[in-house]
């Protein structure tokens, strides 16, 4: 029939589409630039995938600190919040924090996820996932968080290589553009007791 395509281009077009949408995902994985993960973090990061557009990250809830974070040992980038995944018990499929690094071009690129729990929501102990214990119990990050909010973090870096570990705090490999108006140079926060 005139005026609709045939089953051939249709079926043509849908390879194409697919194609399309395989390449960023076969272009990473053909450079190297994701980190090998345990299978269990493979499940995340595929999950994880569609916040490489920060824009359905806060779609979704997640709003930007607006700091791009670095430390002398390395950067943590520009962290995306998501207060309704904020409890006592990490979810491994909801992480509470996503994290960024600004490009050169201005846009953001996702490099990894942040699993986050306060003091205040009642923790009993040091939390684990991925039989990793989490960080702290430590102060908050100023400028960016008060020092009262003390809390228990753990870092993983699912979508950039981290030379000093898949779960350590920071990666030497993540930079804030240089002259940026909201970069803060941080210093590691104090540890303190978990309450009894």
């Amino acid at each position: 029939m005139a005026g609709r395509p045939s089953r051939t281009i249709l079926s043509l077009l849908s390879i194409l589409v697919a194609g399309v949408a395989l390449f960023p995902v076969l272009a990473d994985a053909q450079s190297g630039a994701l980190p090998e993960v345990p299978a269990e973090l493979e499940k995340v990061r595929a999950a994880m995938g569609k916040y490489k557009d920060p824009v359905v990250a806060v779609r979704d809830g997640y709003f930007s600190t607006l700091g791009c974070v670095e430390y002398p040992t390395g950067g943590m980038g520009i962290h995306f919040l998501n207060l309704k995944l904020v409890g006592p018990v990490p979810d491994p499929m909801k992480p509470p924090i996503l994290l960024y690094e600004p490009a050169k071009d201005g846009k953001l690129v996702l490099v990894g996820i942040e699993y986050f729990i306060p003091l205040a929501t009642g923790i009993k102990e040091r939390p684990t996932i991925f039989g990793q214990p989490f960080d702290g119990p430590m102060e908050g990050h100023e400028p960016l968080l008060p020092a009262e909010l003390h809390h228990y973090d753990l870092h993983v870096w699912l979508f950039k290589k981290n030379p000093a570990g898949l779960f350590k705090s920071t990666n030497p490999d993540v930079k804030c553009p240089k002259g940026h108006p909201y970069t803060f140079l941080e210093h590691p926060p104090k540890i303190v007791p978990h309450p009894k």
